[in-house]
């Protein structure tokens, strides 16, 4: 089975995280976050993908290759400029099988394509769409099914006061066969699927699947934190989440010299040192080579390669970049993000999501929020 995956967007939420380091390849709980989509893609038995890139898609290609490492054939096609969610398939259209996945790669999720694929067969549909319940459908765009599971129409994110029988959302994993490209605009336009295509397709083949389990869109600094915890804590199903959890309080340590105490779960890379009287998590993440000082503090954080963080500091719920430096009695709390080797000198306070981008330095004592 083939998948097509769209990973062209630029993920300027997530900046300065993604300022040198395209979406695809961010590291997510040690590894780059589209190899949990690749692996969840192998559970459903995909064995051939496309990335559909285009911001920084050489860095996507250095760290996924062709794909073996991951069991996948592994191609990718570069749109010039950005041509929207329909525009990537169409512009795909050359290497795309009689039918195929096509998936948002913004998405960590554990769905049921196999289930999916069955009712997409059942059906005879041209489109299925992976829908997933949410609690606050407010908040949303929303899809209303017949009971045939046909799509009867696309709801706009309703009014306070409009009245809502329905709380099934597009989780973008959709099965698709090749002929619905024959009812799009020309290789080369500017095309959305969501608006373009599939109104177009109501009463026409569109069918929506019912989807169980977990699902969330990684696009924030709050939903990356999210997405971090929930795989340390296996409440989406991942090979590293079961390793993590397979023994309660769980940490896994490749090298690393432990002084002071680490509370699980927690993943500790190769190389760190964690000096007397510091305490690290739970749920944080270090990368390679992290050093945290005497009586610091880190919880609910991921901090990356060769990050520093000072004597007595405390960092909790942020995102640390690699290479950056953190000096003495800092605070760094509240979904703050620092770019790439940033400087902080001692004694600064920083909280309330502010984000700062690479290679900046602050002084000692420099921003007491």
């Amino acid at each position: 089975m083939q998948a097509l995956i769209l990973a062209g967007g630029k993920a300027t939420r997530l900046r300065p995280l993604t300022s040198r380091v395209p979406k695809p390849v961010v590291p997510l709980v040690g590894q780059p976050f589209i190899s949990y989509m690749l692996e969840w893609l192998c559970s459903h038995g995909v064995d051939d993908v496309i990335m559909s890139c285009g911001f920084l898609a050489d860095g996507v290609r250095a760290v996924l290759g062709d794909g073996a490492a991951h069991g996948v054939r592994l191609r990718y096609v570069e749109e010039p400029e950005p041509l929207g969610t329909g525009g990537a398939l169409k512009f795909a259209e050359d290497l795309l099988d009689e039918r195929f996945f096509m998936l948002n790669g913004d998405v960590l999720t554990d769905i049921d394509l196999t289930a999916q694929l069955a009712q997409h067969q059942e059906t005879g549909a041209r489109a299925t769409l992976a829908l997933i319940p949410v609690r606050d459908p407010s908040a949303y765009g929303l899809v209303r099914r017949r009971d045939d599971m046909s799509v009867e129409e696309f709801l706009e994110k309703p009014g306070p006061d409009a009245m809502i029988d329905t709380n099934l959302v597009n989780a973008g994993a959709y099965i698709l066969e090749r002929n619905v490209l024959h009812d799009m605009a020309p290789k080369g336009s500017v095309i959305s699927i969501e608006r373009d295509l599939f109104p177009k397709l109501v009463d026409h083949g569109l069918y929506g699947y019912r989807a169980k389990g977990y699902w969330l869109d990684i696009g924030t600094p709050e939903r990356y934190l999210q997405a971090t915890f929930d795989i340390m804590e296996a409440t989406v199903n991942t090979a590293i989440g079961t390793r993590l959890t397979d023994a309660p309080g769980a940490r896994i340590t490749d090298g690393a010299t432990v002084q002071g105490r680490v509370i699980g779960p927690a993943l500790i890379g190769d190389g760190c040192e964690i000096a007397e009287g510091a305490v690290v998590g739970g749920s944080v993440v270090l990368g390679r080579g992290v050093k945290v000082g005497a009586g610091a503090r880190v919880a609910q954080s991921v901090l990356m390669d060769g990050v520093t963080v000072g004597d007595r500091t405390e960092v909790r719920e942020s995102i640390v970049s690699p290479g950056v430096t953190i000096g003495a009695d800092c605070r760094v709390m509240d979904h703050v993000m620092l770019g790439d080797d940033v400087r902080v000198g001692d004694e600064n306070t920083l909280c309330s999501g502010i984000r700062i981008f690479p290679d900046v330095t602050l002084p000692e004592g420099a921003v007491k929020f």
